[in-house]
């Protein structure tokens, strides 16, 4: 199992080459954009992170003190803008009460208590939480979506259906813990999963993992 995974690794990577994830000029911005990318494309996060930047309120403390009509109409490209403004000030909350909005003081803390931390919040699932502890504070923690379980299972390396937690416990068991490794191999893996690995119609003809 180790050797094939990673053989996918070194496949995706000559094909594709480093991808340069996440994009953001901050941690704090990540920690945002894991938030504001659920259910919709990254383009869309991009304009409303704009949005926020632009009227200078990319900060924990001033995002908290925005009024929830303002934060709405802020982040309202992302879509589902009502919902995700609740998300954003229950993350805040956490963030500030639990960290003072300190990153470093964030970053410093036990992975195994943070993830628990962050699922506490409504509306952060295990994709956004890990998201959020593999790309923006650094911690070695292999990242589930449906482009992975979707390439595993029509290679039978898990089965169909496979919860979050056993794809994810087959990467951590299996590979070296390693941020770098884990942030390309999940930036690798969602790639070819928009590209060739298809869900309705895949182009396993040209796939790199032909």
């Amino acid at each position: 199992m180790k050797d094939k995974l990673y053989l996918i690794y070194r496949k995706l990577f000559s094909f594709f080459g480093a991808q340069h994830w996440w994009p953001g000029d901050s941690a704090f911005e990540v920690m945002v954009g894991a938030i504001l990318t659920q259910n919709t494309n990254w383009l869309n996060v991009e304009k409303a992170i704009d949005n926020l930047k632009q009227s200078k309120v990319l900060k924990p403390q001033r995002l908290y003190n925005l009024s929830k009509k303002k934060l709405a109409k802020l982040i309202k490209p992302a879509g589902y803008y009502n919902i995700k403004t609740d998300r954003l000030k229950s993350f805040l909350g956490f963030f500030l009460k639990s960290y003072n909005g300190n990153l470093k003081k964030m970053s410093q803390e036990n992975t195994r208590v943070l993830r628990k931390g962050l699922l506490s919040v409504k509306g952060i699932g295990p994709e956004t939480a890990d998201s959020i502890l593999l790309y923006a504070l650094d911690k070695p923690v292999f990242v589930i979506d449906a482009y992975t379980k979707r390439i595993l299972s029509r290679h039978h390396l898990i089965e169909r259906e496979a919860t979050y937690d056993e794809t994810q416990n087959l990467f951590m068991r299996e590979l070296k813990g390693d941020v770098q490794l884990f942030n390309e191999y999940h930036a690798l893996l969602v790639r070819v999963g928009k590209e060739f690995c298809l869900k309705n119609k895949p182009r396993c003809e040209i796939c790199p993992l032909k």
